[in-house]
């Protein structure tokens, strides 16, 4: 079975096309690594666009979105799969147990509240699945400056944040993320 990763990125294009534009790219990679999306299953914004072009271009989609969402016809109804849960909670752990990478890209509370919480998880070795911030325009600069600020005055360990990928090169995600080993991460 193919490898999957699992994307999580804005309902909204945000205001400037270098973010649809790497999307397009971004998922370019993805069929070229021959690997499934897994997403949140909308059809508008960065979602749309990123799922959009990996079906266009012959890749599997697998799109999972909450009921709620779906009655709003917000769904890709395009994906190979569509999962539809019950809500947000459902959905992010069924996302979580579909991958095996994880990567964020542009987006707004929503987009930052997913990825980081599977990067908790991780920090708390509920899993060594990879995850990844594709550092788009330097759009997660002042993230990474919290996450820094959080290490640097002991809420966080090095070791856990160094175990987040920070790329902003959209070509060198994927292999980064496939060649990523988890490092041993102790208990808090």
């Amino acid at each position: 079975m193919n490898k999957t990763i699992c994307v999580f990125c804005g309902s909204g294009y945000g205001n400037k096309d270098i973010y649809s534009d790497i999307t397009k790219k971004f998922a370019n990679e993805i069929i070229k690594n021959q690997l499934t999306l897994v997403y949140g299953g909308g059809n508008v914004g960065l979602m749309g666009v990123l799922s959009d072009t990996v079906i266009n271009e012959g890749g599997k989609v697998i799109g999972v979105i909450p009921e709620f969402l779906y009655n709003l016809n917000l769904a890709n109804k395009r994906v190979s799969e569509l999962k539809i849960v019950e809500d947000m909670h459902l959905r992010k752990k069924t996302m979580y147990e579909l991958s095996d990478y994880f990567v964020a890209l542009p987006g707004g509370i929503g987009t930052l509240e997913e990825i980081l919480e599977i990067f908790t998880w991780q920090q708390l070795s509920l899993h060594v699945k990879p995850c990844a911030l594709l550092n788009i325009d330097g759009y997660f600069d002042e993230l990474l400056e919290f996450l820094n600020k959080s290490t640097q005055n002991n809420f966080m360990k090095q070791i856990h944040l160094d175990n987040l990928i920070i790329e902003n090169d959209f070509n060198n995600v994927i292999s980064r993320l496939t060649s990523c080993c988890v490092k041993n991460i102790p208990k808090i």
